[in-house]
């Protein structure tokens, strides 16, 4: 099972606050992004060394006819299913509601753990009333002020008890994820790419529900593939689907060195394409956008392909070097192109550049373009470094960070681009103070 924590309960007892804590503050870390439908959002979570995955859902109401109440219901349902553990939120001020007992006595029958949080227990005359709620039959209940973090810090060492640390896969090769919105071809392409000679597929591991990993391994390339495509339920709203593809994703992203990003040819790229890449940049991986059925586009010219790509990197921008493929799956067209790009990707995900060549280059680039000043002051760069991450990320050691503006900083990371190749791995810049 994922480790996916989903937040539940009706609405307006305070899900959100608590997500954004958890994601946001200084201790819990990360990402967030706007999820596939309404405002549902989905990011990762450390606690004790532990990393694990949040779902903020949408307030559950029961038995209404107005149909966004319904993909909300249906969506809950969704994340109970998907989550490992479940944090079903109740409000102390306007104590137990005919909903909260209803919702209490559903999450009963789901037989996963369910961490009972009373939230906006922030004074001694709310903790008293809140005692009510142990009458919901929950053994693990919380007392919370979530708006100011009182208590969470109880609550995730207790979550994370629960949270299994998933091994990392004992190989040295690099990790491609397929990623992508339902119906895009990633299935086909995992089959057209394993099926033509299956004794070099080796079997790694998953299960129906969590992605699955195969060995790659002929014309000289290898690496492990991780795909979620034939990951998917029957079901009879699409935004379902989406909300299964996301949570899936997530897990995806995070394992993967690299992700081969699916679109849809006749489709385009999408709001939703471009929520999963953003967070795939955010977790620092390496992007490949694969454009499959390429093959049904009528009235190709020869400047289709440059027009489309072009398209697609304007919404990509500013992070837009990103390697653009254009395939058909069903004609095995440029799959093996699309491995290449993937290869290249994962190569420049991993470059170092010498410091003395780093330094030369920046600090020249620095002195004949100088960044503007701010209040008269103009900061000044020191020394340039690479540092020792997983992804490209370089630290300029400067007098005053504060004198630097994001706009430079944009700058800096063209000229690392333009000068070496990083194409498809995300850079990250850090001012650093020169003390």
């Amino acid at each position: 099972m994922s480790n996916i924590v989903a937040i539940l309960g009706r609405p307006n007892v305070g899900k959100s606050t608590l997500y954004n804590r958890l994601v946001g503050s200084r201790d819990a870390i990360t990402d967030d992004f706007s999820g596939v439908t309404r405002d549902r959002k989905y990011g990762f979570c450390e606690w004790n060394g532990k990393r694990f995955g949040v779902v903020d859902t949408g307030g559950f109401v029961q038995n209404s006819d107005d149909v966004f109440e319904a993909a909300i219901r249906d969506q809950v349902k969704a994340a109970v299913e998907e989550a490992s553990v479940l944090i079903f939120m109740v409000d102390a001020q306007t104590g137990i509601t005919d909903l909260d007992d209803n919702i209490a006595k559903w999450l009963r029958r789901s037989k996963k753990p369910v961490f009972l949080v009373v939230n906006k227990v922030d004074n001694h005359k709310n903790l008293l009333d809140a005692n009510e709620f142990w009458g919901l039959g929950f053994e693990n209940t919380f007392f919370i002020a979530s708006i100011s973090g009182s208590g969470t810090g109880d609550l995730l060492d207790a979550v994370t008890e629960l949270i299994e640390t998933e091994p990392e896969l004992e190989t040295e090769l690099p990790k491609f994820a397929i990623i992508g919105r339902p119906n895009v071809g990633k299935s086909s392409l995992t089959n057209a790419l394993l099926g033509e000679d299956r004794h070099i597929v080796t079997s790694v591991a998953g299960t129906t529900r969590d992605p699955i990993h195969s060995t790659y391994n002929k014309f000289g390339k290898e690496f492990v593939l991780i795909d979620t495509a034939g990951i998917r339920r029957k079901t009879k709203v699409e935004e379902d689907l989406e909300f299964y593809a996301v949570m899936r994703a997530i897990k995806s992203i995070e394992e993967a060195d690299v992700c081969l990003m699916v679109l849809d040819a006749m489709q385009g790229i999408e709001s939703q394409d471009l929520n999963i890449l953003r967070l795939a940049q955010k977790r620092h991986k390496g992007l490949v956008i694969l454009v499959n059925k390429w093959d049904l586009v009528e009235n190709k010219e020869t400047n289709t392909i440059r027009d489309y790509e072009a398209a697609i990197k304007r919404r990509l921008a500013p992070n837009d070097d990103v390697p653009v493929v254009f395939i058909s799956v069903l004609e095995k067209q440029r799959i093996f192109q699309a491995v290449e790009a993937a290869m290249e990707v994962y190569a420049n995900r991993t470059r170092r550049v010498k410091t003395s060549e780093i330094n030369e280059l920046m600090l020249g680039i620095i002195e004949a373009t100088p960044p503007p000043s701010i209040s008269g002051r103009f900061p000044k760069f020191k020394y340039v470094t690479q540092l020792p991450t997983h992804f490209p990320s370089f630290a300029f050691f400067v007098n005053n960070p504060n004198y630097v503006r994001e706009s430079y900083v944009q700058f800096l990371e063209n000229q690392i681009r333009k000068h070496y190749n990083f194409k498809g791995a995300p850079i990250e810049i850090y001012i650093r103070s020169k003390d």
